[in-house]
């Protein structure tokens, strides 16, 4: 799937080369036509990541079932990140599928996983909530969509659903 994609984007790139050497077009469109071509670069780019199964860096669901987690500490060398796999909570129930996300380490979030993981064995589900932290100055374009950073994070046991009397 991927070799397809890379080769798809290598199409592309060619026809916008083609187009940008021998077509008549002004300069302005020529122009145009090279920024979206390398905006598409990094587009694609994020896509490939996504379906390798690399840990997203964007914002957690608000509500999700905590299936597994991995801690990496941070050490001279490295910031450190914590590493969430969930499925995201609806009016329904939780979605099939896991998704894997990557968080910054923070110390308090870092015992909060180690407790659900405790929890979790011991045949408790955890689930989560993630809420947009406020009063925070962000970064160039963060308006757009909150990455996980800006986010705080609970991790809790799953409430045991109530069954409708008879």
């Amino acid at each position: 799937m991927s070799l397809a994609l890379v080769l798809a984007y290598a199409a592309l790139v060619r026809v916008a080369v083609l187009a940008l050497l021998w077509s008549p077009w002004p300069r302005w469109l020529k122009a145009g036509l090279a920024l979206g071509a390398t905006v598409l670069y990094f587009v694609g780019h994020d896509a490939v990541h996504a379906l390798m199964g690399v840990a997203s860096r964007e914002a957690l669901p608000e509500r999700f079932v905590m299936v597994a987690a991995m801690v990496e500490e941070p050490t001279a060398n490295r910031k450190g990140a914590l590493y969430l796999w969930v499925r995201p909570l609806h009016e329904g129930g939780a979605e099939p599928e896991p998704r894997a996300y990557r968080l910054a380490y923070t110390r308090k979030l870092h015992e909060q996983i180690n407790e659900g993981l405790k929890k979790g064995r011991d045949g408790v589900s955890q689930m989560g909530t993630a809420q947009v932290r406020t009063g925070r100055g962000r970064g160039f374009a963060s308006w757009l969509q909150p990455g996980a950073d800006e986010q705080e994070v609970r991790i809790r046991d799953l409430p045991v659903p109530q069954l409708p009397e008879k």
